[in-house]
């Protein structure tokens, strides 16, 4: 099996997205293609075309034009390609596509080709470069996944034999040729009957490679594979944990700055921003959950721009990179430490603030506040220290 790992040279790839078939083993009664199934909200063929796009030129849908233009053309107008009529077989709907392809200038047509299955949704990254980087080598390749059980043949419900597996792998899509030798198999009046793409080439007597394939990179067959491509293609959501710590000296002439609020007193804080040691201990929880740095990695006390800022613009934009990053906060858990001025009159408030700021529910921000006893820079009433906790949910 072909392994070899390497950046494939620049070259033009189109993918053939096949979606003519009916899938009679799918839906029995035939009324709804199983490639245009609902899974996740959305038709299935969505998701295969989706998970091609940031690897392909191009995309050229074969099978309904109307119902495929309506489904594909929200993801990228410009590279879907308008969709062509399907054939009887698969390899009438596969020459459909490369002769639309054919047609483009001379300088659009592609150098690769790939055929899959518009009813394979959950195809990754991995295994279109796979089958890419061996086309450097070879005129066509495949991803294929070997036999692992033992095979019976069966005769009127009886084991008539059993069947050696050595050797035998289960072949999937998509299956990738060089364009002009994959055209002209297909173009050759006597090469018909192809099971698969590849198989035109093994007619033709050219080598066809195998890459490995993916368990996951299932093709809706029957019902109970809805499910489990469902399960497969939820995004798994692992939590995260981050911590922050801040402090800030007091200083005469400044206001005081805390959680998002102001809180009257004598003294506020010294540093390069409003200096809200709250929100600043927050956002560095925050990015240190999404191992993106700290508040500073983001806006440097350096930078003149910031002399000043308001904090509530740093929490507002930590919790934009958790959207993003397709996250969720759960809860946050801050205590800020200090003999004054007392914070129980202000807490409810701040927490208000910051679940307003972080568009999150008032009961996932937990404010707490502490002395030391006198003890330390705290209970000497030189500043305000504060800890902030977060976990969040990322997808895997």
């Amino acid at each position: 099996m072909y392994n070899k790992s390497h950046s494939p040279a620049m070259m033009r790839i189109a993918v053939i997205l096949l979606a003519a078939g009916m899938g009679r083993r799918f839906n029995k009664q035939g009324t709804v293609p199983k490639q245009y199934v609902h899974l996740l909200g959305h038709p299935v063929i969505y998701h295969a075309a989706k998970a091609f796009l940031p690897h392909v030129h191009y995309i050229q849908p074969v099978g309904d034009p109307e119902l495929l233009h309506a489904i594909l053309s929200p993801l990228d107008s410009q590279r879907i390609l308008p969709p062509v009529t399907g054939g009887a077989e698969r390899q009438d709907s596969v020459r459909a596509g490369l002769e639309a392809l054919a047609s483009l200038p001379q300088e659009l047509k592609p150098d690769i080709i790939l055929v899959h299955d518009g009813a394979r949704p959950n195809i990754s990254a991995e295994i279109i470069h796979r089958v890419v980087e061996a086309l450097q080598e070879y005129p066509a390749a495949i991803p294929a996944i070997p036999v692992s059980e033992t095979l019976k043949r069966n005769k009127q419900q009886l084991i008539e034999e059993t069947v050696s597996r050595d050797g035998l792998y289960r072949a999937q899509t998509p299956q990738g040729f060089r364009f002009q030798p994959f055209l002209e198999a297909h173009r050759n009046p006597t090469i018909r009957g192809a099971t698969d793409d590849a198989s035109l080439f093994e007619q033709a007597g050219l080598d066809v490679a195998l890459v490995l394939g993916d368990e996951n990179n299932i093709k809706l067959t029957y019902q109970d594979d809805l499910k489990r491509l469902e399960r497969l293609m939820t995004n798994v959501m692992l939590p995260r944990i981050g911590s922050g710590f801040d402090v800030h000296a007091f200083e005469k002439g400044r206001p005081l700055f805390l959680c998002g609020i102001e809180v009257p007193h004598e003294f506020g804080l010294a540093g390069h921003s409003d200096a809200d040691v709250g929100l600043h201990a927050l956002c560095d929880a925050i990015y240190g959950a999404l191992a993106e740095g700290d508040i500073g990695a983001h806006f440097p006390p350096s930078d003149t721009q910031w002399k000043n800022a308001d904090s509530k613009q740093f929490l507002v934009h930590a919790g934009e990179r958790v959207r993003q990053r397709g996250g969720k906060i759960i809860n946050i858990d801050l205590t800020l430490i200090c003999e004054r001025p007392k914070m129980r009159p202000h807490i409810e408030q701040m927490r208000e603030k910051i679940a307003e700021l972080l568009q999150i529910s008032f009961n996932r921000v937990s404010v707490k506040a502490t002395t030391t006893e006198k003890l330390g820079f705290t209970g000497r009433e030189e500043g305000i220290a504060c800890q902030a906790v977060t976990s969040i949910l990322l997808p895997e």
